[in-house]
């Protein structure tokens, strides 16, 4: 079996994906709408949180295998939950169930959204390695 993830933080970034995931998956960009983004205090990672009348633009990777499910699973922890989402490629193509990471501790939120510029930036080269996403190629 395979499943669409929407991914709106590291896991958008190549770099991270492909080192917590075995498989290589077709990605389109994508939005998922009522829901909001937000920087996390003392993180370097985002939140996704529900929240009407907003909308997260990520990335959708496409037809990912159970055993790289679970071992997103595994690289999210329980700072998040598993949740289906409905996300819109930003292509036009017909949107899809997806699932997302939700976040579960709305007492790290930030008010403002997580800057992927100052992340590609200050934290992408050593994402990875920093947060375990390396060691879980089993």
């Amino acid at each position: 079996m395979s499943t669409a993830v929407f991914t709106y933080g590291s896991l958008t970034f190549a770099p991270v994906w492909q080192a917590v995931v075995r498989g290589a998956f077709r990605s389109v960009p994508a939005r998922v709408r009522g829901h909001r983004r937000h920087a996390l205090r003392d993180a370097t990672y985002p939140a996704m949180v529900a929240a009407d009348g907003n909308e997260v633009l990520g990335r959708l990777w496409l037809a990912v295998a159970d055993d790289d499910l679970v071992r997103l699973d595994r690289f999210e922890g329980a700072e998040y939950r598993r949740a289906t989402v409905l996300a819109e490629p930003l292509d036009g193509s017909p949107a899809v169930s997806a699932q997302a990471y939700l976040w579960v501790d709305p007492t790290r939120l930030l008010p403002q959204d997580w800057d992927m510029a100052a992340f590609e930036r200050d934290h992408l080269r050593d994402f990875a390695r920093v947060h375990g996403a390396f060691g879980e190629r089993d």
